[in-house]
């Protein structure tokens, strides 16, 4: 079982042994010596221990174990995590498990720790972003489905404590050195990695050491679709939820008569979709130690540390395309359904027609994550132990204004054709000189003089965590009365997380090239526009209509060149200043949030002839200090159709504070009807805090820039904690060696759960649009749409869990799973679906291990869930589709010290893709990752 403090957590996982009737207690001294001899490794072996800890646990719980030293199941933790029961993963660019979700709850219902520390993240959340952590400084990982007083509080969902290796798991001289290459098939890129793991013991095994190396290079290429500027709805006076609208340009207007008729209430058109591919060079770096002194049987301490790199600039090109409806802009329109799915685009007017896109879209992502600590335990007596833990976590990422978002916009006049037959959308374009766009691009017609500068967005976040927590606990012998033990503990954590965002959309930077002032891209010289190159499959897998060839231009070429303009004279007055249009702090989205947490719990095990279990309560206070910016809009400027600057009054702070005092009680209960058959009862409070960056009251109304008026408010420091009332039964029977079969149930009431509210044409003291002369160009004060995190009523999961395991003396095995949900929220007496929950997935995987072979293959399967509710209006929701993630592996011992291994990943090819209410015709997103196949050799020692 997982240990309830952080030192038991680093001891020798008690099931690094093939389990025997006859073997020791698991974590007693005898246990640990015996490691030396019996050792079981592989798929099976990992497997089996995976079974033990289940076997043994106080709790629900599913584990995953390393193969052998150093080496886990997957490359990616999470994605050995997908393959546990009720698990579920999103993944990031070229495909890689990313976050995780537990029993359909989102990641921000999930807690991530690494030997019962909780770890700093560079996201805005709690949720850890596993690409940042290669697999082989991992030993093993335990999912905690349940709750225990001496856990740490913070997830509803599931907790996940990641485990590292002892030099005591296996005494003695020990070391493993992986060669690995990998290559992708649809982008055709190719990666390698190197890893190495060293242990040893001294001194009559009184003192230990244990070191490991990762690193990492690979390239990667995700295919991409999708909606920036999402799709245009008419206003529906019978939608109360949708009474204004978010068509920018007036109302979709078939017949043209300027009146929004009753057919056309809440008619939907494209309002902006853009197709490319990301490309990323991944560059991870991991070093590990820790050093264990055990100079008596009653003391240990250990001194641990682990420092990562991850270094992963990306860079997009895509093309894009901006159709909003205007008065006159749309011709032919064909309508089905409600939505416009066939249109022309044919007015000369520069700003009515189509006008084609360049997007540069990069992202410079370099995350250290470190986490240092110390760690002791004291066997006072027989009856008595008491522990220590106290370590410093840490992680940072400095991109502030080097991300960008760079668009350069076609000039030429142009007829075009966009329609709608389900998945990406198609786009056609003949220009008036006689080129076609898709045609145009692939042979190489177009260059700089066809260009003009655009929108120019310089971005990026500094972001600093940093956790320092200590835990003092102790363990009493009672052995009266039922009572086994008596545990208790106090543990203390300050998290203090800063972000300062950088960029240039407050000082109206992201438009200074744009409209009256936009830049002939061929007057700017040098090569800011390479040549014309095809990306090797790409999009094989849609069949729409639109170019698959580019143009490329990287943004540093593109700011030397408008560096290099300055002084020219500048239409709208003056001249070209590059400075004005730099990054600056953008003090509306930055923040400073410090929390403070005590906890203590006390906790009793019990048991009697046929039973075990736990009884405990956690008293867990936080105290919660935020720190933001806020600044009135004192106008809208336009510069064009679609294509607006805000103006701010000089930024004031904002300071909020809240505290909470939670209790939070739990029971376990085990009844053992035979040796192999168990059932499992547990009913506890649990609590999930706020993401961090929901913590701090900023705003943005970035979206001004391109039309939308919507004010998103990020949060606020009152914002309560998620809190539950759970219960959970687990029946499992462990009818052969190393096989399982188990059926679960749960439950969970949620309290408090954060939705977002959405308050339509709301005025909040901002005047008439004008023009760049000041003059108004509306009437009225400008209305906005106000988005902001809310607690809503409470929310409702249940479901169960069923699963499967079982090996043949033949060497044939197999494991089988399946997660059922159903979920649903309410705020304000409305129900809603509860966003990020899958209701379904469920895994199976096939495996053969015998002599030097092992061969296996696992498909996972995540069904279709609600990633975003009321998109346009209430019950239009953004759904991901399902998607099956299919990997294998064979590899054979050529030895007793050298291996060499196939693996293959994504090997049915499938893409994420998500769309408006399940409806192929809005389609919302589209990331294609491609299969990968990777190859490796491995000697041990």
């Amino acid at each position: 079982m997982l240990a309830p403090y952080p030192l038991l957590a680093q001891q020798s996982d008690p099931a690094a042994v093939e389990p025997s009737a006859a073997e020791p207690a698991p974590g007693s001294d005898e246990a640990i010596e015996s490691m030396e001899t019996v050792v079981v490794t592989g798929v099976r072996g990992s497997l089996a221990r995976a079974t033990e800890l289940k076997r043994d646990s106080s709790t629900v719980q599913d584990s995953i174990s390393a193969l052998e030293l150093g080496k886990f199941p997957d490359d990616n933790v999470a994605d050995s995590l997908s393959h546990i029961t009720g698990v579920s993963i999103s993944r990031t660019a070229g495909g890689e498990g990313q976050r995780v979700s537990v029993r359909g709850l989102g990641p921000e219902y999930t807690l991530t720790t690494f030997n019962g520390r909780i770890l700093a993240t560079d996201g805005a959340g709690r949720d850890f972003a596993y690409d940042v952590l290669p697999a082989d400084v991992i030993s093993g990982a335990d999912v905690i489905k349940g709750a225990q007083a001496s856990l740490t509080e913070g997830a509803i969902g599931g907790l996940v404590n990641l485990r590292s290796a002892s030099p005591f798991d296996r005494t003695g001289q020990h070391g493993a050195l992986r060669l690995e290459g990998d290559r992708n098939l649809m982008s055709e890129y190719d990666g390698g990695k190197l890893s190495a793991v060293y242990s040893n013991t001294y001194a009559d095994d009184t003192f230990g050491v244990l070191v490991g190396l990762v690193y990492a290079k690979r390239k990667d290429r995700t295919d991409v679709a999708g909606n920036d500027g999402g799709w245009s709805r008419n206003a529906d006076p019978n939608d109360e939820s949708w009474l204004w609208g978010n068509t920018w340009g007036g109302h979709i207007d078939p017949d043209g008569n300027g009146v929004l008729d009753e057919d056309e209430y809440g008619l939907i058109g494209p309002g902006q979709f853009r197709v490319g591919s990301i490309l990323e060079e991944k560059k991870r770096t991991a070093l590990s130690a820790k050093l264990e002194w055990r100079p008596s049987d009653s003391v240990r301490i250990s001194v641990d540390g682990l420092k990562t790199r991850l270094d992963s600039p990306q860079v997009g090109y895509q093309q894009s395309y901006y159709p909003l409806f205007a008065p006159g802009r749309w011709s032919n329109m064909t309508i089905n359904d409600g939505i416009v799915t066939d249109f022309t685009m044919d007015n000369p007017d520069p700003e009515m027609r189509l006008n084609p896109e360049l997007l540069n879209q990069t992202e410079y992502r370099v995350v250290d994550t470190d986490l240092y600590g110390v760690n002791g335990q004291w066997k006072v007596n027989d009856d008595f132990t008491l522990t220590a833990d106290l370590y410093r976590s840490t992680s940072s990422r400095y991109s502030g204004g080097q991300d960008s978002y760079v668009v350069l916009r076609m000039n030429q006049p142009n007829v075009a054709r966009i329609w709608l037959d389900g998945g990406v959308p198609n786009v056609q374009a003949t220009f008036a000189d006689g080129r076609d766009l898709i045609g145009g691009l692939a042979a190489g017609q177009f260059g700089a003089d066809d260009f003009n500068t655009h929108y120019f967005s310089l971005a990026g976040d500094n972001i600093d965590d940093r956790i320092t927590g200590g835990a003092v606990a102790g363990e009493l012998f009672v052995g009266e009365l039922g009572i086994d033990r008596l545990k208790f503990g106090v543990n203390r954590t300050d998290r203090r997380k800063a972000r300062d965002l950088v960029n240039n959309a407050l000082n109206g930077g992201a438009d200074y090239y744009s409209g009256g002032n936009a830049i002939n891209v061929g007057d700017l010289g040098g090569s800011v526009i390479s040549d014309t190159f095809n990306l090797p499959n790409f999009m094989s897998g849609v069949s729409s209509v639109f170019p698959r060839s580019f143009l490329g231009f990287d943004v540093p070429g593109y700011i030397a060149a408008l560096e290099a303009y300055d002084g020219n004279p500048r239409p709208g007055g003056g001249s070209y200043d590059y400075a004005a249009a730099a990054p600056v702090w953008n003090p509306l989205q930055s923040y400073r949030v410090s929390e403070k947490t005590l906890a203590s719990y006390i906790e009793l095990d019990l048991s009697g002839e046929r039973w075990s279990g736990n009884v405990g309560l956690r008293l867990v206070k936080t105290r919660t200090t935020a720190q933001a910016w806020d600044a009135e809009i004192l106008s809208i400027v336009e510069f064009g159709a679609f294509n607006y600057s805000a103006v701010y009054a000089e930024p004031s702070s904002v300071y909020q504070e809240s505290e909470y005092t939670y209790a939070l009680p739990t029971a376990n209960f085990t009844w053992r009807f035979t040796d192999d058959l168990q059932l499992r009862l547990g009913a506890a409070k649990t609590m999930a805090r706020p993401a961090v960056s929901q913590l701090a009251p900023t705003n943005t109304t970035e979206s001004v820039a391109w039309g939308e008026f919507t004010q998103i408010y990020g949060g606020n420091a009152e914002l309560e904690p998620y809190s539950a009332k759970q219960a959970d039964a687990s029946l499992e029977w462990y009818f052969a060696e190393n096989s399982i079969a188990n059926f679960a149930v749960f439950r969970k009431r949620i309290e408090n759960q954060i939705t977002t509210s959405w308050e339509p044409g709301q005025d909040i003291g901002v005047g008439p649009i004008v023009d760049t002369d000041g003059n108004p160009v509306t009437d009225g004060p400008t209305l906005f749409n106000i988005m902001r995190p809310i607690n809503g009523d409470y929310a409702k999961v249940h479901g169960f869990e069923a699963g499967l395991q079982h090996f043949w003396e033949s060497g044939f095995g197999f494991r089988a799973q399946y997660t059922r949900n159903w979920s649903s929220s309410w705020v304000d007496d409305e129900e809603r679906p509860l966003e990020g929950i899958a209701p379904s997935v469920y895994s199976l995987g096939v495996m053969y291990e015998k002599g030097p072979w092992s061969l296996g293959a696992t498909a996972d399967r995540t069904d279709g869930f609600v990633t975003a509710i009321n998109v346009l209006g209430g019950g239009y929701n953004e759904e991901a589709d399902p998607i099956t993630w299919l990997t294998a592996h064979a590899s054979y011992n050529v030895n007793d010290d050298f291996t060499v291994s196939l693996e293959g990943s994504n090997l049915l090819d499938e893409a994420n893709t998500y769309s408006i209410n399940g409806n192929p015709l809005l389609s919302q997103g589209y990331y294609r990752y491609g299969r990968s196949i990777t190859v490796g050799l491995s000697y041990r020692f």
